[in-house]
């Protein structure tokens, strides 16, 4: 794979303004019918099938509108007629050029970029690349370079490639690719295992054949995860935002749920129960920018899986009550209380950007769940209901448009 010439040309003649990720999610987060513009969309794009933009969008609303098959068939074809699609800083002045290499896939393939850069001064230019690339396209000049691909095994081998081209690049690079490598279940659960302050079980792949032989009892569950045993933790490989992941409690379970799993390879561990004192269930996304720890959201259940939209926390004022005093107080209790802990993720992950999904022990550790740099932070939520996440995002917004500043400072010190 081979780096193209700079060049600041990124569009083709006569295409439409690319809108992006970030407006049209705004408008289906708030409860905007998406029908009507995926129609207008469809209707530009015959008129002019040469418009990337107009199909990249179209793309984009077809995930957001639950047809992701048609959407990435759209993306690809896309893709064939251009591989760059920027963002214009939201500024009337520009300040840093970003560059993102990106890879194509749904809305939790990449890191989210246009939602951490809203509002911001930020030029973006998104790279799309794919395994078996020879060459790299002509590049817009940039200060600097993110390399925005998620952790998956469709990602793999992009991410091995990339590892060798951006060993070389002439402009820093933050969350170098073969780090990004290392956020599967697995190698993550090896790297921080062990770590002061750390729980994290072990979490084993296996091929479908060995969760059938623990279903049977032909197999010992010790065998496998080697630190714990029943209740466990299964879901597929591949699988995100809580599909097809649940908790096992004794082998005779295993044959039932294999039965609405065609998958071939699982991932397992063993289920800590992690709920407080008042029998909730409490997690929190955090997100580490150059080592230090900023709040996303915290989420409360009575139920062990626990996401965000599911948890409640609109049809709670007690809940977003307790939410907001977290926030208010993260930087002087939470973070302190584990930044041991976070110290030790960011020096064994080694990535300057990284989410983490998270609760804590009964004994006071953090519990990792999961650990990625593709996680979905955003700043959509209702102000008149959620006032207190304005705050907090925006110092966590600034706080990567610092890193983005320290890296372009080590650019200029190096020319």
């Amino acid at each position: 794979m081979n780096q193209g010439n700079e060049t600041t040309s990124v569009a083709q003649d006569g295409q439409a303004a690319f809108i992006g990720l970030a407006p049209l999610m705004r408008q289906a987060f708030s409860g905007v019918d998406l029908k009507p513009l995926g129609a207008a969309l469809i209707e530009r794009s015959e008129r002019n099938p040469r418009d990337a933009h107009t199909l990249m969008d179209l793309s984009t609303v077809l995930q957001l509108t639950g047809n992701r098959d048609i959407a990435l068939a759209t993306q690809a074809h896309a893709l064939e007629m251009q591989q760059i699609y920027r963002v214009p800083a939201a500024t009337g002045t520009p300040g840093i050029r970003l560059l993102a290499i990106m890879a194509p896939g749904d809305l939790m393939a990449n890191t989210p970029l246009e939602f951490l850069l809203e509002e911001s001064d930020v030029t973006l230019d998104m790279l799309y690349l794919t395994p078996g690339m020879d060459s790299i396209p002509e590049l817009p000049d940039h200060d600097v370079l993110f390399v925005a691909i998620g952790e998956s095994d469709e990602n793999r081998a992009l991410l091995e490639q990339l590892t060798e081209v951006t060993r070389h690049w002439p402009r820093p690079v933050l969350n170098a690719p073969d780090r990004i490598a290392n956020l599967s279940r697995d190698r993550a659960c090896s790297l921080l295992q062990g770590a002061p302050g750390i729980e994290i079980p072990k979490s084993v792949r296996i091929p479908r054949e060995t969760l059938e032989q623990i279903g049977r009892d032909a197999l010992p569950i010790g065998e496998v995860i080697g630190d714990g045993s029943f209740p466990i933790i299964v879901r597929p490989v591949g699988s995100h935002a809580g599909h097809g992941l649940e908790k096992i409690d004794s082998p005779h379970d295993i044959a039932a749920y294999l039965q609405g799993m065609p998958h071939a390879e699982f991932y397992v561990a063993r289920f800590v129960d992690y709920r407080g004192a008042d029998g909730l269930f409490r997690k929190y996304r955090i997100i580490l920018i150059e080592g230090r720890p900023y709040v996303s959201h915290m989420a409360i259940s009575s139920h062990w899986m626990i996401h965000y939209l599911n948890a409640g926390m609109t049809d709670s004022a007690e809940k977003r009550a307790e939410e907001a005093r977290f926030m208010a107080g993260f930087d002087d209790e939470f973070a302190p209380r584990h930044a041991q802990a976070f110290q030790a993720i960011t020096e064994r992950l080694g990535l300057d950007y990284v989410g983490l999904d998270c609760g804590e022990t009964a004994d006071g550790k953090l519990l990792i769940f999961e650990a990625d740099s593709d996680m979905i932070v955003h700043a959509m939520d209702p102000v008149d209901m959620f006032p207190y996440k304005q705050p907090q995002m925006r110092k966590l917004f600034a706080a990567f448009r610092t890193m983005l500043g320290n890296a372009a400072m080590r650019s200029n010190e190096a020319i």
